[in-house]
């Protein structure tokens, strides 16, 4: 027993254990388990008998202080950034502290709780001010310059103040007048349109007076006739076109040419024609003869030869038209038609007829009359397609007669069909 006691001592065990006995008594069994620690080499030896070895401390050796000021103190090592470690204060720019108990730099939650630390205090900087009237003279002195005597600085305050008063009272005036506006202005309301009046239907020998008692111009005045019609110009079945022999005429010089040969040219020239041909005479317009003539009067034979002229005719509206009476076999009567005032009208793009129904210096019957003719022409030139209620109704909206350089006045429908009537009857008697 005393062998297997000094055994178990000397591997450092307390006890001897069923294992140990059996290793020394030579019986096999279980492997044993690895040696413990040699208990004599810990500072606790409990009940071990072996002396413990106890620390020794040694005095630090000063440096010397020729070597520190000869070495650099050594950069700080570069630390990449992790979000998982406390930054520094010094890192972060907060007020720096002194290391922890434990030997560290305080990081955010050490300087959170710590209440005594260094704060950033404000800095108020002085306001700057414009230097006053009354703190000139003080800094002029401590800058060195002159002096100023007392009554001269006296008249140089009060006409400052003399300055400031008057700014005063115009700002003050200026925001009485503002205010006196504002309170004056009315409440915002709608505005409505003045209409003008508008004239009044004049009979037509009314119309006719007035007329002529205001064509002042230094010329003879054009009486002319603008008529509203009721009808879609851009429709081919509501055309309107048409001629009128006015029985006073127009008032102007008519020049008239006749493209016809043998007996119908010889009652061209007997009936007054200006200007009577036939090939010649196309051949002259072709050649870009000048046109000296107003109208133009064709038989129907000369209509095919007309076609090489045609393109010169027809916009000056000079082409011979059998809708217009131009074309006939009657050459004479129709020289004397366009010689005493054969006029012809034609709708324009925006529904109006404008017609010369004579000049200024004519009697009022006579500029009557040759109303009523045009009248009678115009309804016999009214469309069939067009059914209203009557002749005027839907027809004529509107008859206005003016000069040519004088206001227009709004006739009457009832003045111009009692016109016309008595051009017709006028016309019955004559036959």
């Amino acid at each position: 027993m005393e062998v297997l006691l000094s055994h178990s001592r000397r591997h450092g065990l307390r006890r001897p254990t069923l294992s140990h006995l059996s290793f020394c008594l030579g019986i096999r069994a279980r492997p044993l388990p690895p040696p413990h620690f040699p208990r004599h080499l810990s500072s606790d030896q409990g009940d071990s008998p072996l002396p413990s070895i106890k620390p020794v401390a040694y005095a630090v050796k000063p440096k010397d202080p020729s070597e520190e000021e000869e070495k650099p103190p050594p950069p700080p090592p570069r630390r990449q950034w992790d979000s998982r470690r406390p930054v520094a204060a010094a890192e972060s720019g907060a007020p720096q502290a002194p290391p922890t108990a434990e030997g560290r730099a305080w990081t955010r939650e050490d300087v959170r709780y710590v209440k005594d630390t260094a704060a950033i205090k404000p800095v108020a900087y002085p306001v700057k001010v414009a230097p006053l009237p009354e703190d000139r003279a003080p800094v002029e002195a401590a800058e060195g310059a002159p002096k100023e005597e007392g009554e001269e600085r006296k008249l140089r305050d009060s006409q400052i103040e003399r300055e400031a008063r008057r700014i005063n009272t115009d700002a003050w005036v200026r925001r009485g007048f503002r205010a006196l506006e504002e309170e004056n202005l009315p409440f915002p309301t709608l505005i409505k349109l003045e209409k003008k009046n508008e004239k009044v239907l004049l009979d037509l020998q009314e119309a006719i007076r007035e007329v002529k008692a205001n064509a002042k111009k230094k010329f003879i005045e054009t009486v002319e006739a603008h008529v509203n019609l009721g009808v879609d110009p851009r429709r081919g079945d509501q055309m309107v076109r048409g001629a009128a022999t006015l029985p006073h005429g127009t008032g102007k010089i008519v020049r008239v040419a006749v493209f016809a040969e043998g007996a119908a040219a010889d009652d061209a020239r007997a009936a007054g024609a200006d200007t009577v041909g036939s090939d010649d005479l196309i051949e002259q317009i072709k050649n870009g003869a000048k046109l000296n003539f107003d109208k133009c009067i064709a038989t129907p034979m000369f209509m095919p030869r007309l076609g090489k002229i045609a393109r010169i005719l027809g916009p000056r509206g000079l082409m011979p038209n059998p809708k217009l009476g131009t074309v006939t076999s009657d050459v004479s009567a129709a020289v004397k038609e366009a010689k005493c005032g054969r006029i012809d009208f034609k709708i324009d793009k925006t529904a109006i007829v404008h017609v010369g129904l004579g000049k200024v210096n004519f009697s009022d019957e006579a500029l009557h009359e040759n109303v009523g003719a045009f009248v009678n022409a115009l309804l016999r030139a009214k469309p069939v397609g067009l059914k209203k209620a009557s002749k005027y109704a839907g027809y004529l909206n509107s008859f206005t007669l003016c000069s040519t350089m004088g206001p227009g006045y709004p006739v009457s429908m009832s003045s111009i069909s009692t016109a016309a009537e008595h051009y017709n009857k006028q016309k019955l008697k004559s036959i």
